[in-house]
């Protein structure tokens, strides 16, 4: 088919007026984002599958459909200028470490199918959510966009890590091989954290687990692993600011690492937490035969900083007492 051709965000004022899907809305970035889009005037539609908005309706139209069926992704992009696609399956190291393949084909499908759909309809621009843990390993070096395809991911992350990359070269070649081109953007998050996050323990992250130990006070305090390994944290809000500059500014085809540059320990991300909620009695026990991921993993934000003017604002200690706070005010949130 053919194509046509409280919180205080730092507004880009580029999304006023347009029609922007957003997919996975029930998930924390998409609903993070939609909160940004609707503060800065977009007319939003969230893609949900099974889970409901949870965050509030207002100004937001809701569709509820399966992106591994073509029809429904044609269904949902119909109308949209700009595609946001945040759905995607995921889980925490254990459920990875058990059934490794369990991220590969729903992904896959998907992706490609809504891919194909917002070619059709003459989406303007397709941004696709990826992940800074398809990169190769590259010790304690910060790891660079192009980068990418120099090796093999880490082997805990290598299926889920290969679907990415195979998504990504699809926004590549559906903006750059094709006569009449789509615009795609490829974001590769650090850890993002914050509002919203996943706080189930057989599916969240370790800072959204640690934090939810913090606020449950839970003594003693097992830590999965040795704390030891080092990981690239970014606030919500931060991430969101890199996100909507990168929108604003890229075109055609780019790829942008979003995350602050700077490594820290487990230990380090536990101990700030502790302190910042005066947890001061935590009997703290690290366990190392608990499944974890890879020792470190950092990533490079000197495309972000040189290209986009883009520098991370929140700090570690406010980032995480903030999302300890909404945390506290909704501890059923998973």
């Amino acid at each position: 088919m053919g194509r046509g051709g409280r919180i205080i965000f730092a507004k880009t004022n580029m999304v006023k007026g347009l029609k922007v899907l957003v997919t996975g809305g029930a998930g924390f970035i998409a609903s993070n984002l939609m909160l940004r889009l609707r503060a800065e005037g977009a007319i939003i539609k969230a893609c949900l599958h099974k889970k409901p908005l949870q965050i509030p309706a207002r100004g937001i139209e809701t569709i509820y459909a399966d992106l591994r069926n073509l029809e429904d992704c044609r269904k949902v992009v119909e109308g949209a200028d700009f595609v946001f696609h945040c759905a995607a399956n995921t889980s925490g190291a254990a459920v990875m470490a058990r059934t490794p393949l369990v991220h590969v084909t729903p992904n896959v499908v998907m992706n490609t199918y809504l891919l194909e759909a917002a070619y059709e309809a003459s989406v303007k621009k397709f941004i696709f959510i990826s992940s800074g843990a398809a990169y190769p390993p590259t010790g304690d070096r910060p790891v660079e966009e192009e980068e990418m395809f120099n090796g093999d991911p880490e082997d805990v992350y290598f299926s889920v890590a290969w679907m990415k990359r195979y998504s990504e070269i699809l926004c590549r070649t559906y903006a750059t091989k094709l006569s009449v081109p789509m615009s795609t953007l490829v974001i590769r998050p650090s850890n993002i954290y914050g509002a919203y996050d996943k706080f189930d323990f057989d599916t969240s992250h370790v800072t959204a687990a640690l934090i939810r130990r913090v606020v449950e006070r839970h003594n003693p305090f097992e830590v999965w692993g040795t704390g030891e390994d080092i990981r690239d944290l970014i606030f919500i809000e931060d991430f969101l600011d890199g996100l909507m500059l990168a929108v604003k500014k890229c075109n055609f085809y780019d790829e942008m690492n979003i995350c602050s540059g700077v490594g820290v320990t487990i230990k380090q991300i536990l101990q700030t937490a502790l302190l910042v909620d005066h947890f001061d009695n935590a009997h703290v026990q690290f366990n190392p035969d608990k499944p974890s991921t890879t020792p470190v993993r950092l990533m490079d934000n000197s495309r972000l900083k040189e290209r986009l003017g883009f520098q991370p604002k929140i700090s570690l200690s406010e980032g995480l007492g903030r999302a300890i706070q909404w945390y506290r005010k909704h501890p059923f949130a998973n």
